[in-house]
């Protein structure tokens, strides 16, 4: 396989991406303390596998700041210049001191930290996790910023006057975001959610250059209102990445279904297995690889300018850079549809 080389006008932002963006929660210890040669041979195949410049999505959360610090120490251990890679940091979560056995946020997630970090949405906060993010990615400097999840932050209201107040804060911290941009400090502002509702009702308070969806537009899931929503932020000039479009592993085979653990056996989750079971059994048939077939489905959807894709394992690179660009049979799209796995209504693949 060749160096994938295709960059793409990533909405109005002024960047040009290519169809791949890698994930680097695992680079901040996310389930697992990965060894250094195993974070760097990441990296590695990153610029393998992409020509620059490379697209990346990290987070302060991520290892309460770890994931950044990895990516400064890795990127100038390789030699890559600040031009050659493009950086997502999602804002939100501020780095502090570890004073309990393991970290206070997400227990169980995150292993051999040596910080914690505490939730900061807000205009103040979100200044604050910008300066620090900087810090940590030394030369690297962040072109696209959000604000992380916000969805889960409001989503924690008790009420509805509390999700107000909630939502007062993101929009101040949306204002942050503004100011950065203003300034020439970042380049473009966006939004991640897993909540696709919380992206629209966002884009109807601020001004967003580009959106990440996640677990919402996928071969399983793409409803016409969701569809519809994507059209209108491509026609006004919104970059749109898609992400989480495996729902967490489980339509290539895992035991997870967008984060939570499934039972065959209940009656809430058998849908869910025996739709995989009717989709593994045409990628049989049409000797299509199912991951594949997930990612070129989050490709063909309205805007989508790339799919975010996450690993641990360096050797797995490569086969994620050849699925955005992998063909599959128009026989198999047709057969999907035939099965009411797709809704016949969809345009594409």
């Amino acid at each position: 396989m060749k160096r994938l080389g295709r960059k793409t006008p990533f909405g109005k932002t002024g960047l040009n991406v290519p169809p791949i963006v890698f994930g680097t929660s695992c680079l901040g210890n996310l389930y697992e303390a990965l060894p250094w040669e195993t974070k760097l041979g990441i990296m590695r195949q990153w610029f393998k596998w992409v020509k620059p410049p490379v697209a990346l999505d990290s987070a302060g959360k991520y290892g309460a700041g770890l994931a950044l610090e990895t990516i400064a120490k890795g990127l100038r251990e390789l030699g890559i210049k600040p031009e050659q890679v493009v950086i997502s940091n999602k804002l939100g979560w501020l780095r502090t001191p570890l004073r309990t056995p393991e970290p206070t946020f997400e227990p169980g997630a995150w292993v051999g930290l040596e910080h914690d970090a505490e939730q900061r949405i807000s205009y103040e906060g979100i200044m604050d996790c910008w300066r620090q993010g900087c810090e940590l990615l030394g030369g690297y400097k962040p072109q696209l910023a959000s604000v992380h999840d916000p969805d889960e932050y409001l989503a924690r209201a008790k009420n509805a006057a509390e999700r107000a107040q909630r939502f007062d804060d993101v929009l101040g911290a949306y204002r942050a975001l503004g100011e950065l941009k203003a300034a020439g400090e970042v380049q473009a502002v966006g939004v991640g959610s897993k909540d696709w509702t919380v992206i629209r009702e966002l884009a109807g308070k601020t001004q967003l250059d580009w959106v990440m969806f996640a677990c919402s537009m996928t071969v399983m899931h793409h409803p016409a209102e969701l569809l519809a929503f994507m059209q209108k932020l491509a026609d006004s000039g919104v970059g749109i990445i898609n992400s989480a479009v495996f729902h967490a592993g489980f339509l290539t085979g895992g035991q997870f279904f967008d984060y939570r653990k499934v039972c065959a056996d209940t009656q809430e989750d058998r849908p869910l297995f025996d739709w995989r079971d009717k989709f593994l059994a045409l990628c049989r048939q049409f000797n299509v690889v199912p991951a594949e077939a997930c990612v070129q489905f989050g490709l063909s959807a309205p805007g989508v300018v790339a799919i975010s894709l996450n690993t641990s394992k360096p050797d797995r690179i490569q086969s994620n850079v050849a699925s955005v660009v992998a063909k599959i049979p128009r026989g198999f799209w047709k057969a999907m549809k035939e099965a009411g796995l797709i809704a016949r209504e969809y345009p594409g693949p």
